[in-house]
């Protein structure tokens, strides 16, 4: 990853199934692809996935860590129609992320390096699927996770 300084940072709660996906397409998309979430966001954020199941709807809990990266792009851009199962056939709006090489690291592992969460009852804000992140957060994630090169 370069050395860019964040002024900004976001979580995100993404399965990790669809994190891969993501990090291999070099986009996010959140919320099944609505656009106020992705409209948040700007170019130069700072971008950390958290998964609580490896995959979507699953009820075996993950709770880790599994991707990183840096928003590249300055607007949301709808995808090609896709299946969504249960929401039907949507457009979804995205953002394109460079996504470093990194190692997932379990929340257990971190809990208590991040002011995330450091606040009583500080799971209950992850519902809404983008949060802001402490800069300061995502610096030790990025290290935590060992931020390599970007994924091209």
């Amino acid at each position: 990853m370069t050395n860019t300084l964040i002024t900004r940072a976001w979580l995100a709660v993404v399965s990790a199934e669809h994190a891969r996906r993501g990090v291999a397409g070099g986009f996010i998309q959140l919320n099944h692809g609505k656009r106020p979430g992705v409209a948040r966001l700007r170019r130069g954020d700072g971008f950390v996935i958290y998964s609580p199941t490896e995959q979507y709807l699953a009820k075996t809990p993950l709770r880790a860590f599994t991707a990183l990266g840096i928003v590249a792009d300055d607007e949301p851009y709808q995808a090609a129609p896709m299946d969504m199962g249960s929401h039907g056939i949507v457009q979804p709006w995205r953002r394109t992320v460079d996504f470093d090489r990194v190692t997932p690291i379990p929340l257990s592992e971190i809990t208590g390096d991040l002011l995330l969460t450091a606040r009583p009852n500080w799971g209950y804000q992850l519902r809404r699927g983008l949060v802001a992140l402490e800069p300061a957060d995502f610096a030790v994630l990025q290290a935590a996770m060992g931020a390599a090169e970007v994924i091209k």
